[in-house]
C-alpha cells in the first residue's frame, strides 16, 4: 500500500502505555462456545462491546508503564493516521453525495487494556468501534497477531481492519446499527446471532468500497493489496475460527459470517463501489 508520506489524520489518540485499568474480572465471556480461547477469537472484530465489556465492578485500577516508541511503533502509527485520513475523505464524499455530513471518528491507540465509552476492555477483544463515544480502539499488537497467528500479513490486511471499524461508525451514523440494538431482548438469540452476522457483513462491504473509492482517489493499491484484505476476510471468518478453536462448526453461534460470506461482501463492495449494493438487511442471499 502507497501510504508514506501522505496526509495523516488528526483524529488519532495515543494513550498506549497509560493503562486502562483493570476491573474485577474484566471482559465478561460467556455464551455456549466453551472455552475462552474460542469465544476471544469469535470477537476479534466484534460490532458491539455492550456484549463484550465489563460495565459492573470496581473503579480501575491505575496502572503505570512505559512508552518506549521504536520506530517501528511510531511507523505503525502513522500508518493508523494516514488510513484513518483516507476513509475521512471518502467518507466525506460518500456522505455529502447522500445530502449528509459525516463526522469523523476518534481512533484510539491503546497497549494492554483501555477505558472506552463503552466501558472496560483488554487487548483480548481486538479491533473495536464504541458507538456511545463514537471511538475506534486498536491495541497495534493485533497487527503482530493477524499476520502470525491467523496468516493474513501485509498493510492492507491491517487497513482492511481499520475500515471495517470504521465501517460500523457509518452504520451508526446512518442508523442501520439501531436494527441490532432494538432487537436485544425481543428476538431469540439465534435470530440475534444473523442480525449480527448481517451487520458485520455489511461493514465488510463498506471496506471493499472504501478500497475501491481510495484507490480512485489516492491510487494507492499495489500489486496484492486486494489479495492480501481478502486473505483477513477469510482468515476471521466464523467458520475458519470455530474450525481452528473446537474442531467444528456451530452454524448458529456464528456473529460475524463465513469466511466465504466476508470476502464475498468485501468484494463486492470493491467491485461496485455502490453503498446501494450493501444492503445485507433484505437479501436472503448473503
Amino acid at each position: 500500500m502507497r501510504w508514506e508520506g501522505r496526509r495523516q489524520s488528526t483524529n488519532v489518540e495515543d494513550r498506549r502505555g497509560q493503562g486502562g485499568g483493570r476491573r474485577g474480572g474484566g471482559v465478561v465471556l460467556g455464551g455456549g462456545l466453551g472455552t475462552l480461547a474460542i469465544v476471544v477469537v469469535m470477537l476479534l472484530m466484534g460490532v458491539d462491546p455492550s456484549q463484550l465489556l465489563d460495565m459492573a465492578g470496581q473503579p480501575p485500577v491505575a496502572e503505570s508503564s512505559e512508552v518506549t516508541e521504536s520506530p517501528e511503533a511510531q511507523k505503525a502509527k502513522e500508518f493508523v493516521s494516514v488510513v484513518l485520513a483516507d476513509t475521512e475523505e471518502i467518507w466525506d464524499e460518500q456522505f455529502r453525495a447522500m445530502g449528509k455530513t459525516y463526522e469523523h471518528p476518534k481512533l484510539v491507540l491503546f497497549s494492554n487494556s483501555v477505558n472506552s465509552g463503552c466501558g472496560f476492555a483488554d487487548a483480548q477483544v481486538g479491533p473495536f468501534y464504541c458507538p456511545a463515544d463514537r471511538t475506534i480502539y486498536i491495541d497495534l499488537g493485533f497487527f503482530n497477531e493477524l499476520s502470525n497467528r491467523f496468516g493474513a500479513p501485509g498493510d492492507f490486511a491491517q487497513a482492511y481492519v481499520i475500515a471495517h471499524e470504521v465501517g460500523h461508525h457509518v452504520q451508526n451514523l446512518l442508523g442501520i446499527s439501531d436494527q441490532l440494538h432494538s432487537a436485544r431482548g425481543r428476538v431469540s438469540q439465534e435470530k440475534y446471532n444473523e442480525l449480527s452476522v448481517r451487520l458485520e457483513l455489511q461493514a465488510d462491504f463498506f471496506a471493499g468500497m472504501w478500497a475501491k473509492k481510495g484507490q480512485e482517489a489516492f491510487g494507492f493499491l499495489d500489486q496484492g493489496d486486494v489479495e492480501e484484505a481478502l486473505t483477513a476476510a477469510q482468515a476471521i471468518g466464523d467458520d475458519t475460527l470455530q474450525k481452528q478453536a473446537q474442531g467444528r462448526v456451530v452454524p448458529d453461534s456464528f456473529t460475524h459470517g463465513t469466511s466465504a460470506q466476508r470476502v464475498r461482501w468485501f468484494r463486492k463492495g470493491y467491485e461496485t463501489g455502490d453503498i446501494r449494493q450493501g444492503d445485507t438487511f433484505s437479501t436472503d442471499d448473503l
